[in-house]
C-alpha cells in the first residue's frame, strides 16, 4: 500500500507523530522551510500545523528561529488523556439520561455513517485522514454539546491545551497503515457502541463505553518515546 500525500491534516500528524516517537526532540530546532521540503509540501501547511501544536501545548515558538518541542512528562499526558475520559464519559452518560432528541439521534446517525463510508473499502487512502478527522471531531464534539453541560467543554477546552490530551491530538505511523486501519477502525466501532448505549438508555454502559475509548488512546501511545515509561 503507498504511503498517502501529506496535505492539510497529515502535516499535523506526522509532525505530531515524530515528536511522539523521538524523532524530532527538545531542543531541535523545527523551522518551516526544512520542514516542508523533507515532507514534500509547500510551507503553508507546515506552518499551520506548527500553530496548532503550538496551541496543544506540544511545541514552542523560538521567536523567528521556529519551533522546539516543549519538554513534557509521560505521567501528566497519561492523566490528561484520563482527564478527557472523564469528562467525555459524564457528557455520554448525561445525554444517555436525558435521551436523544430526534435531530440529535439522526445527527448522530449520519455522522457514523460518514465513518461507515470511510472504511468501507477496507484500507486508508489519500485523504482518508483529513476524512477520519472530521468524523471523530463532529462525534466528539456533538455528545460535548449535546450533554447540555456546559462546563464540560470548558474543561475540555482547558485540558485540550495539553500535548495529546485532544481527541483530535492524531499521530500516526505511515509506515504501518494496515495496523492504524485496524486501530481507526476499533476507534470507530466504540463510537457505534457508545451511540447504541446512549440511544437505548442505558447511562452506566455509555459513560463506561466512553471513558473505555480514552483508556484505549492512552494503551496505543505507550508505544510513543513521550509514554514509554
Amino acid at each position: 500500500m503507498e504511503k498517502p500525500a501529506k496535505p492539510g491534516q497529515q502535516v499535523l500528524v506526522a509532525l505530531r507523530r515524530m515528536i511522539a516517537d523521538g524523532s524530532i526532540q527538545p531542543g531541535d530546532r523545527i523551522a518551516e522551510i526544512p520542514t516542508a521540503e523533507m515532507l514534500g509540501v509547500s510551507r503553508m501547511p507546515v506552518r499551520t500545523a506548527l500553530r496548532a501544536l503550538e496551541h496543544e501545548g506540544l511545541v514552542v515558538k523560538l521567536g523567528a528561529r521556529g519551533y522546539t518541542p516543549r519538554a513534557v512528562d509521560a505521567a501528566a499526558i497519561t492523566g490528561a488523556i484520563e482527564v478527557r475520559g472523564v469528562l467525555e464519559g459524564l457528557a455520554a452518560r448525561r445525554l444517555a439520561e436525558r435521551g436523544l432528541t430526534e435531530k440529535e439521534q439522526a445527527h448522530l446517525t449520519a455522522i457514523l455513517a460518514d465513518g461507515d463510508t470511510l472504511f468501507a473499502k477496507g484500507h486508508l487512502a489519500d485523504g482518508d485522514l483529513d476524512g477520519f478527522y472530521r468524523y471523530n471531531l463532529a462525534f466528539h464534539d456533538l455528545l460535548i454539546t449535546a450533554s447540555g453541560n456546559p462546563s464540560i467543554a470548558l474543561a475540555l477546552g482547558r485540558n485540550n491545551h495539553l500535548p495529546f490530551a485532544s481527541a483530535a491530538a492524531l499521530a500516526l505511523d505511515w509506515e504501518d497503515l494496515e495496523g492504524e486501519y485496524r486501530h481507526l477502525l476499533a476507534a470507530h466501532h466504540e463510537h457505534r457502541a457508545v451511540f447504541e448505549a446512549i440511544a437505548g438508555g442505558d447511562a452506566d454502559r455509555a459513560e463506561r463505553l466512553m471513558r473505555g475509548h480514552a483508556a484505549v488512546a492512552i494503551a496505543n501511545r505507550r508505544a510513543f518515546r513521550l509514554l514509554a515509561g
